[in-house]
């Protein structure tokens, strides 16, 4: 390319030197250099282009390269942040479902955020970011606005391990609503409670709403526990055998409330 442009630039200059002095003579010779010169300037001219074209394109590449990584940041914290706005807005939705499950009760209660989950097989708990310097102790009932939840096993300074109601070691005096049998609801698996004597003699249909009766002094009378999901009436023996399905869903149990005290008429016998 160089040296093409070196020859094209030379030629012309012997030309128009020649035309310039011998006008008249160098006519026809101008003209037949002209012709040869031509190409090689069209040559030269188009390279020129070609590389020009090349280096803008480049760097435009390379500006819209950075503007790229720069925009796909942008977009990155921009969906971080509507990730967290949503998870603010479900927490409040959460939270306004429990004040205003809480406006329905008389009594004091905390509310309190689960922290982490007993990664053992043998117990249903899960830990609370509130403690004895909250004001919880061994035994308090936890809610939600579902029904029930369990109780504080054990209480550190600033948290809290609750045993739900699907441990096998929980046990809540309960009532089937509808008729109001009375048994004990123990846990049996992970979504699944058993309740426990009740008269064969006793009316309990798949779908009955079972309640907290409290007369164990833990849980106050009348929170939701489940519905009956199945009864065997056995030929023999003085129980039925009830299963019971919580209305709790364990799995996604997030914001819980803790009840410090009730009033004595709510948690007082029938």
């Amino acid at each position: 390319m160089i040296v093409g442009l070196v020859v094209a630039v030379t030629v012309n200059i012997i030309v128009l030197s020649l035309s310039t002095r011998h006008h008249k003579k160098a006519y026809v010779p101008g003209r037949i250099a002209l012709a040869i010169v031509a190409p090689f300037q069209k040559a030269v001219t188009r390279s020129v282009r070609f590389c020009k074209n090349i280096w803008s394109h480049y760097f435009a590449l390379v500006s819209v390269t950075e503007e790229n990584q720069v925009l796909k940041e942008l977009l990155k914290e921009a969906v971080q942040k509507n990730n967290q706005l949503v998870e603010v807005e479900l927490s409040n939705m959460r939270l306004r479902e429990l004040l205003n499950f809480r406006k329905n009760m008389t009594g004091s209660f905390i509310a309190a955020e689960i922290i982490s989950r007993d990664p053992s097989s043998w117990f249903k708990a899960v830990v609370i970011d509130k403690g004895q310097a909250d004001g919880l102790s061994k035994g308090q009932p936890v809610v939600i606005s579902e029904g029930i939840v369990g109780q504080i096993a054990e209480a550190s300074a600033h948290q809290s391990k609750v045993l739900l109601i699907i441990d096998q070691n929980s046990a809540v005096d309960a009532l089937v609503q509808r008729t109001r049998a009375r048994g004990i609801i123990e846990g049996k698996s992970a979504d699944q409670c058993f309740l426990k004597y009740v008269l064969r003699k006793h009316d309990v249909k798949v779908g009955d709403a079972v309640v907290s009766s409290g007369l164990d002094g833990v849980y106050p009378k009348g929170l939701q526990i489940g519905y009956v999901s199945g009864v065997i009436k056995r030929n023999s023996g003085i129980f039925q055998e009830v299963a019971v399905t919580p209305y709790v869903d364990f799995e996604k149990l997030e914001e819980v409330l803790v009840i410090l005290s009730v009033p004595e008429s709510v948690s007082a016998n029938d």
